[in-house]
């Protein structure tokens, strides 16, 4: 039988179909034209989910132990003698500001090498394997860690080195992996479960390193850390599959429904990366400048949080991390509630999609940037940690808002994307604790606060560059090859339904 007019009967051929005004019932008709399945939190999905958020959780806390750790490393302490005086103990390590910081970027300089590799990988072979060997091998160098500063402070750089180089792919291998398992519909809910893991992993580890180092000593972080990242591992190698075809725990419904939702073109296990047309994206670049901008002061605030208490209202290192750690406790929760709401706004038609990432990535970044000025003028800490709190916490719209609109305009090459905006996303982790270090040498309150100055600047100029470039439309580079036929979709929507409708219209033309 001949093909109708969605798709041109000679197959090797791409061919583009424009939706037209008139064919759309709301912002979003595709996700209200999708498969739909009552959602089960004893789902697979959110079982991958749920052990995903754990894993991200074990990633930051093996990232962030350090930034705790180095403050009992470098400052006196106190033991109680025989006779019950007081004996001021030296630091074990007599490193000044500017090789702390060095030691700290250190592992920025392996995780931003690995990110468009990882994101290679997740496309042409998945993300489940990749993602597990990035958590495990970054827990074995933890645990090696201590031994590598007692030997030397270089040797302790280059063990962070590949720490950075192994956490480099696990960002790339989760959207890999949710662009297998992920329904359009589901996306901004699954996603942000997995990534407010890392928020509360940072929040555990900051109050738990803290207090290991108190009541132990700072080598018996890194030990314990390392062990739960271990323990963490077996559960997924265990548990999880690269998609649905391949795992024999999954129900039939689900799989079902993940596959019809999705689309065949997206079960390819192969992809060709158009990487001309991905480098000259501007919807690609502006999520790009979006994460830049947000991990300038996330990380900042996440190596830095703890010296800043410390240097400005003298607090010790179990109490001055549990106060810093607030924000990011706060801020996963708001990943997780925005990642809802967005998903809901999209779905019931309310707001487009490109109407929903815009408004929740530049709202975020504007009240991050009014409220960290806030935390700059301060008189105390009870209102700095507040401002601070409320600050990070805007964060959670902003990465239900950017980091999900991967999925959105290129969700076969999400991975990739990952991979790049990412690379980019890591030149604050080199940069700003060098730059915090040298701007915060004689440790006073106005050198923090032209640190705070700096990151309300990336965060004003993330907003400007990302409302102004970024897209809710499945590009029209995004082709996908099934079987031997290319479908280019060239429509002002966000979702791979539309990959699935025009997959459905060849079929039934052929019938």
């Amino acid at each position: 039988m001949g093909y109708e007019s969605e798709i041109d009967s000679d197959a090797s051929a791409p061919v583009s179909r424009t939706v037209q005004p008139s064919e759309r019932l709301s912002p979003d008709p595709s996700l209200r034209q999708a498969p739909r399945m009552e959602t089960n939190w004893f789902s697979k999905r959110y079982l991958i989910a749920f052990l995903a958020f754990f894993g991200f959780a074990n990633i930051y806390a093996l990232r962030v132990n350090l930034s705790v750790a180095i403050v009992a490393m470098t400052s006196n302490f106190t033991v109680i003698g025989h006779n019950g005086e007081e004996i001021v103990v030296p630091p074990e390590f007599d490193w000044d500001r500017e090789l702390q910081g060095k030691i700290l970027s250190s592992f920025f300089y392996g995780y931003i090498l690995t990110q468009v590799a990882g994101g290679w990988l997740a496309c042409q072979y998945g993300g489940v394997r990749l993602f597990g060997m990035g958590v495990l091998t970054t827990a074995a160098l933890t645990l090696l860690t201590p031994l590598a500063a007692k030997i030397h402070v270089y040797l302790l750089v280059a063990t962070r080195v590949l720490e950075g180089m192994f956490e480099g792919v696990t960002y790339p291998a989760m959207l890999g992996i949710w662009s297998r398992w992920a329904p359009p519909c589901e996306r901004s809910r699954l996603v942000t479960i997995t990534l407010s893991g890392s928020y509360f992993g940072t929040v555990a580890a900051m109050a738990v390193s803290g207090a290991i180092a108190q009541h132990l000593n700072w080598a018996s972080i890194f030990y314990v850390l390392g062990m739960i990242a271990l323990f963490w591992c077996f559960l997924w190698c265990f548990l999880i599959r690269e998609s649905p075809l391949h795992d024999p725990w999954v129900s039939e419904a689900e799989k079902n429904y993940i596959q019809e939702s999705i689309g065949p073109s997206l079960r390819a296990k192969r992809v060709r990366v158009p990487w001309k047309s991905v480098l000259t994206s501007a919807p690609v670049w502006a999520i790009v400048a979006a994460h830049f901008s947000e991990n300038w002061g996330f990380y900042t605030l996440l190596t830095e949080l703890p010296t800043f208490m410390s240097d400005t209202f003298h607090m010790k290192i179990m109490n001055g991390n549990m106060l810093a750690s607030l924000p990011y406790l706060v801020m996963g929760i708001v990943v997780q509630s925005s990642g809802f709401l967005a998903d809901w706004l999209r779905s019931s038609g309310h707001l487009s999609t490109m109407q929903v990432r815009k408004m929740f990535t530049c709202a975020g970044f504007l009240c991050q940037t009014i409220f960290l000025i806030a935390a700059a003028h301060s008189p105390n800490a009870l209102t700095t940690i507040l401002s601070l709190t409320i600050a990070v916490g805007f964060g959670g719209f902003a990465w239900s808002g950017f980091s999900v609109n991967l999925l959105d305009i290129a969700p076969q090459y999400a991975g990739v994307l990952m991979g790049i905006s990412n690379t980019v996303a890591t030149i604050p982790g080199l940069l700003s604790p060098i730059l915090t270090s040298h701007i915060t040498k004689d440790q006073i309150a106005s050198e923090w606060k032209l640190v705070f100055y700096l990151c309300a600047a990336c965060y004003v100029m993330g907003a400007v560059v990302y409302g102004l470039l970024a897209s809710g439309k499945v590009q029209p580079w995004a082709s996908v090859t099934l079987l031997d036929e290319t479908v280019s979709i060239l429509d002002d929507q966000s979702s791979t339904e539309d990959l699935l409708s025009v997959n459905s219209t060849h079929r039934a033309t052929q019938e």
